[in-house]
């Protein structure tokens, strides 16, 4: 399972209430596969209850506080390397830079990125992926669509999990390291995030789909422009 769980489950929802983006109402013709969409979401919420959240829970409980913070940064570290390529393909060459610089102390200073020396040099962890680059290119997203494990998604952003893959270097290990690597990262991930799907169910003014679906939009539009507002948020489903 690639690192990218974190944006499946809590994280977008998280994200969302912390730009206050959650309460768009997104058009209908915006999730033209609602019905598959819900299944889908369905399947993934019980997988998050009766699997991920126990095993996130169990992690919680026996790893150390500095232990838990250190394997984060390891994995944070590595992100950090498609956060760099992407950046340039962005045409954000001096961010690109910094986050190269940040990657490098981490990596050196910071015993393999597992602690984050880069951000007490005031050095700011940024996030790019493959799918924000594509919409930085103009592809369209397409439909919101919800993926089996990976969560809220469009064809656009199902396109920018495989750039994704194939920029984070765990990727390229064997299949029994690569997938330890990922394990790990998925568990610490989830284990961060304990306590957001709470927060999901008291903030669901339309329903809990509803949510996280236009929190993901809204937040992967938030993404793509850099924090600048869109004019038209009837447009959010065009371009997102």
């Amino acid at each position: 399972m690639q690192y990218k769980i974190n944006k499946f489950f809590s994280v977008a929802v998280l994200l969302a209430l912390l730009t206050g983006c959650a309460t768009v109402e997104i058009v209908d013709d915006s999730d033209p596969w609602e019905s598959w969409n819900r299944k889908v979401h369905s399947f993934n919420e019980d997988l998050d209850e009766y699997a991920m959240i126990p095993v996130a829970k169990g992690y919680r409980w026996i790893t150390p506080v500095l232990v838990d913070e250190a394997i984060t940064n390891f994995f944070s570290n590595i992100d950090d390397i498609g956060v760099t390529i992407n950046d340039a393909l962005q045409g954000k060459f001096m961010q690109s830079g910094l986050d190269f610089s940040r990657f490098i102390i981490n990596t050196t200073v910071g015993v393999a990125g597992f602690f984050d020396v880069a951000s007490r040099v005031d050095l700011v962890k940024h996030d790019e992926d493959f799918g924000q680059t594509l919409g930085f290119w103009g592809i369209p997203s397409g439909p919101y669509m919800v993926l089996p494990f990976f969560g809220p998604s469009s064809p656009r952003g199902t396109v920018g999990l495989v750039g994704d893959l194939a920029m984070d270097p765990t990727s390229y290990l064997t299949f029994g390291v690569a997938t330890a690597f990922n394990t790990v990262n998925a568990t610490d991930t989830r284990a961060d995030y304990l306590g957001t799907e709470k927060m999901a169910e008291e903030a669901s003014v339309f329903g809990k789909y509803e949510f996280y679906r236009n929190s993901y939009i809204s937040q992967r539009q938030f993404l793509i422009l850099d924090g600048v507002e869109s004019e038209e948020n009837d447009l959010l489903l065009d371009d997102e």
